[in-house]
């Protein structure tokens, strides 16, 4: 039995072996990817109607990839006021998002209540939308400044509103691929018990994987068999409540940065990376091609590779945008739903946790 066959009937095999999934030409790989993607969702891509808020761009860590946190490469520090981010989750309600995705950078200006605070008057004014915040990372330096303890920071934010958490932070696992990037960031070993202690409380979450800088193949597929592990240990503790939602690789944006990254994927090892992860994680249900990082062509034909979700709408993108991706004006959704059917795939909006909400 070759590799493929081999990864596609599970067999337990190392990062190294499987790394060799490269080597197979991007057909094959996007064939099996794809076969996976069809029995699951058919030609349906989702998508979701959301708001990206950032409160601040000052930053106690410094990860050398970052484009985003206040920096003399970006020397226009903010912080907004919890009155500025209800106006701004209002407005997004009102031009249709029904989810509030809240990431921020580690102000240390920010106190424990401040964010608690900021959840339940955002879940006041706007009960009916879904709120996604705060990374495993943030949870992580909330933790550091408040000696509280990564639990009961989030036994807070489910007492104070929030839904779902998104996946970043996760950078990659490797800990000498983090000494370089992002040193004093939160482990990774700390990302998934964050992650996992999480779905314990019956919440879900999403998993990201920043790529295409200097990692390594054998370190993406390292990254993706941790969190297919985790996965597995969250659906026992938590009886299959909480888990990851989706597996999201986002591609490293190359400006504005301190990584001085030469060389970068080819569109090929762009999709083989999408069609691996599909073929790996076979216990986490979605794999999203975010076409803020990917730009929304390769995002589309990511769809064929075995990625069954865009994100969303998005309204206003600050971070990726930072570093040089087309994004920051987000999408409306008329023209999500016009590339996507262009593309001759169904497009299905859905909620933050996957239901389907209409075809349009």
């Amino acid at each position: 039995m070759d590799l493929l066959h081999k990864a596609l009937a599970r067999e337990p095999l190392s990062a190294k072996e499987l790394s060799k999934l490269y080597d197979y030409d991007i057909f094959t790989l996007g064939e099996a990817a794809q076969n996976i993607r069809a029995q699951l969702y058919d030609t349906k891509v989702f998508f979701n109607n959301n708001r990206h808020i950032n409160p601040s761009n000052i930053c106690a860590d410094v990860c050398k990839f970052c484009a985003f946190s206040a920096s003399r490469k970006n020397p226009n520090p903010y912080s907004m006021s919890i009155d500025e981010i209800l106006t701004l989750a209002q407005q997004a309600y009102n031009n249709g998002a029904k989810e509030i995705h809240i990431v921020s950078s580690h102000n240390p200006n920010y106190t424990y209540e401040w964010y608690f605070e900021l959840f339940r008057e955002i879940k006041k004014a706007l009960p009916q939308v879904h709120l996604k915040a705060l990374t495993a990372a943030e949870v992580d330096y909330i933790d550091r400044i408040s000696n509280k303890g990564y639990k009961q920071v989030l036994e807070d934010m489910v007492k104070a509103g929030v839904d779902s958490m998104p996946g970043g932070g996760a950078e990659i696992f490797d800990e000498g691929v983090r000494e370089y990037i992002c040193k004093g960031k939160v482990s990774s070993q700390r990302w998934l018990e964050i992650h996992t202690y999480w779905h314990s409380l019956g919440k879900m979450s999403n998993a990201t994987m920043l790529f295409g800088h200097i990692e390594q193949r054998e370190h993406r597929i390292d990254h993706m068999l941790r969190l297919r592990d985790a996965q597995s240990e969250s659906e026992r503790v938590a009886n299959k409540q909480g888990g990851f939602n989706a597996f999201i690789p986002l591609l490293y944006q190359r400006e504005n940065n301190f990584l001085n990254v030469k060389t970068f994927p080819s569109g090929q090892e762009i999709l083989k990376t999408m069609s691996i992860a599909r073929i790996l994680l076979h216990n986490i249900p979605h794999i999203k091609a975010y076409w803020a990082t990917l730009g929304l062509n390769l995002a589309l034909v990511a769809q064929e590779f075995g990625a069954d979700d865009m994100d969303g709408t998005i309204q206003l993108e600050s971070i990726q945008s930072a570093a040089g991706a087309k994004s920051k004006s987000g999408l409306s959704k008329e023209e999500l739903v016009s590339q996507i059917k262009d593309a001759g795939f169904r497009a299905i909006e859905r909620d933050s946790l996957y239901n389907e909400l209409a075809e349009c």
